[in-house]
């Protein structure tokens, strides 16, 4: 699903081409070997997997960046359908709260975002992916996202391919979206509301949330990374948005300004196309 999502974005802006994948064919066992070398976390994800063909299949030699990014995102999903737990950036893992299937779809948030937004294309409206659905498939995204984000973020001395940058959007939109999920439910779902503080609810979504904090704020020095992550980050610093959130992390959202900063806006600005 990621793969699709940058597609669509680079799809709307003009490309310069890059080299091509065939021209350097054998890229993808150095690529796996500076995972290692610069983002052993990231790397985890692969040695954990049993299907390295699978992994091994999303990197692409004309953008090495965003290929183990992908291929990182992509294997997460993997690893949690066959194991039933959401794999964590820091290690170790959480188990999947099935319970949350039965609370009320996130499609209902929608209309609260730019519908002509990719993500929310992708992620919330009717007939799109699972988690339009599923409160549990839209954690499965937030999880996968931070992974993404913390592997682009240690991978930026590796080679980039041409076209858009919006590396830092996945995430920051996954986190308003579920700050979204949770207001709407505390003011107009009682019964989800209720579901999503029980205490294995509430743990579940704390550690997501914790995580994702903390891999958005090490990338927040890096120019250049971000589309309309900006927006997103606003919306998550507004109080009214994230009042319920807090309930359940027993602490107000972090809002972090930092990646809103003019200098950080100007440098998105000129890296959008390349």
């Amino acid at each position: 699903m990621r793969r699709l999502i940058f597609a669509a974005i680079a799809a709307s802006a003009v490309v310069v081409t890059g080299a091509s994948a065939s021209a350097q064919p054998n890229c993808r066992p150095q690529a796996v070997r500076d995972l290692q070398r610069l983002a052993p976390d990231a790397h985890a994800i692969y040695a954990a997997v049993a299907d390295k063909k699978f992994f091994m299949q999303w990197i692409t030699c004309d953008d090495i960046q965003m290929g183990l990014a992908t291929a990182v995102h992509e294997t997460v999903h993997l690893l949690t359908e066959e194991r039933d737990a959401f794999p964590l950036v820091a290690g170790g893992s959480i188990k999947r709260p099935h319970a949350v299937s039965r609370f009320y779809p996130p499609r209902e948030i929608a209309r609260q975002f730019n519908r002509n937004s990719t993500y929310v294309q992708t992620y919330l409206m009717p007939n799109a992916a699972t988690s339009a659905d599923d409160f549990l498939f839209l954690l499965d995204e937030f999880n996968a996202y931070a992974h993404d984000l913390n592997s682009i973020s240690k991978l930026q001395s590796l080679p980039k391919g041409p076209g858009v940058v919006s590396h830092r959007d996945g995430l920051t939109a996954m986190m308003a979206f579920m700050s979204s999920y949770v207001q709407n439910a505390k003011e107009k779902k009682p019964q989800t509301w209720e579901g999503l503080q029980q205490p294995e609810v509430k743990k579940v979504i704390g550690t997501l949330w914790n995580q994702a904090e903390t891999t958005l704020k090490a990338s927040c020095g890096i120019p250049g990374i971000g589309m309309d992550d900006r927006k997103y980050i606003s919306h998550v610093c507004q109080a009214s948005n994230t009042s319920a959130l807090g309930e359940l992390l027993g602490r107000p959202a972090t809002c972090f300004s930092s990646c809103t900063s003019p200098d950080t806006a100007a440098a998105q600005g000129s890296t959008m196309v390349r």
